[in-house]
């Protein structure tokens, strides 16, 4: 642990010791090698399902742990390709996107249509693979912010996928369709065996409010997260929250007193707890985002993120800019610091 230690630095010893306010971890369905046979047997998935999840877990070098490390790359289509790939060329090829997972011991790789398919034969048997199938294309001016569908889910089955992933901008308009859209293509996945992955982000003006950007505030990120556990996510992605009382601040919706007295607290780990308690007390999945890459302090970053969500009870990170915007061997060894997280036994469940 000496590593993530200095890693963290003067915020060591309180990420590291911290014991959890909020729900008890005796009350989470936690993250382990036999997540598959002791929280999945109760769901009605698919002995095809649990096998896909299982074929997850087993994979790279967190492989037997129960937690997750996946390479995500779609942003060419969500940030656009230059802005995605021009720090570093070499990914404009979708063969080193794969690469770039297998080598950094990842348990999967989540990308686009257009990605996976061109190099599916060469890859799918090395690598679980992912495909997004919605995605924010930031070629339409003016700006529009809303989540189309780029593929169907029986092209994810046909390619060798053994995940589907989507995005919902909870909050938004147009979440109303959205949900719509991705509850029957998440049902039509469960029916071919592949495990569903749900980026439960929010999206609304009113959510900035006074300086204060309430996207990333535990409660809201918290209701996303127990919304696309409601529609069958078997992994929800979510940002790490930053703060909290979005509810009560921007004044809609419905909260109780409780959630900021009892089941949270400021501290980055109970906020992150309360998130893993509305995916059905860890039923599902929570996975964290890395985030942007912002350069030197990345590794440090993306360790700090990990150490949160493994003592929240969280199931992993899935970290792409960061890794992929750098020279594949630093890209390789941030992911692998993410993993030593996961696989040091001095990071305990807080």
């Amino acid at each position: 642990m000496s590593d993530i230690a200095s890693w963290l630095g003067a915020e060591a010893e309180d990420l590291l010791t911290h014991e959890c306010r909020g729900v008890p971890r005796d009350q989470l369905h936690l993250p382990g090698a036999d997540f598959v046979d002791r929280v999945m047997m109760d769901s009605d998935r698919s002995p095809a399902v649990l096998r896909s999840m299982q074929s997850m877990f087993n994979h790279g070098r967190l492989g037997g742990t129960g937690y997750l490390s996946i390479l995500p790359v779609d942003q060419g289509i969500e940030h656009s390709a230059g802005a995605s790939f021009a720090p570093n060329p070499i990914y404009f090829d979708p063969a080193n996107i794969c690469e770039l997972a297998v080598e950094g011991g990842c348990n999967a790789v989540a990308s686009t249509l257009g990605v996976l398919s061109s190099v599916s034969r060469r890859y799918a048997h090395r690598i679980p693979m992912m495909l997004k199938i919605n995605h924010n294309e930031s070629l339409t001016y003016p700006a529009m912010y809303d989540q189309t569908l780029f593929a169907e889910v029986d092209q994810a089955f046909d390619m060798g996928c053994v995940a589907v992933g989507a995005t919902i901008y909870f909050g938004s308009p147009e979440s109303r369709r959205q949900i719509m859209e991705i509850s029957a293509a998440f049902e039509r996945a469960h029916e071919l065996g592949m495990v569903t992955v749900l980026w439960a982000y929010l999206r609304n003006p009113a959510f900035k409010h006074e300086g204060t950007d309430y996207h990333v505030a535990s409660d809201l990120t918290s209701q996303a997260v127990h919304l696309a556990a409601t529609l069958k996510a078997d992994i929800v992605k979510q940002k790490l929250p930053e703060n909290n009382d979005g509810y009560r601040t921007i004044g809609f919706g419905h909260t109780h007193d409780k959630v900021y007295s009892e089941l949270t607290s400021d501290h980055p780990i109970d906020l992150a707890r309360y998130q893993v308690a509305n995916a059905y007390m860890g039923r599902a999945g929570l996975i964290n985002s890395g985030g942007a890459s912002s350069g030197e302090g990345d590794l440090v970053q993306a360790v700090r993120t990990a150490v949160i969500n493994k003592r929240a009870g969280g199931m992993g990170l899935i970290s792409g800019r960061k890794a992929f915007q750098k020279p594949m061997r630093d890209g390789v060894e941030l992911l692998n610091a993410i993993q030593d997280v996961y696989l040091a036994p001095d990071v305990s469940i807080a």
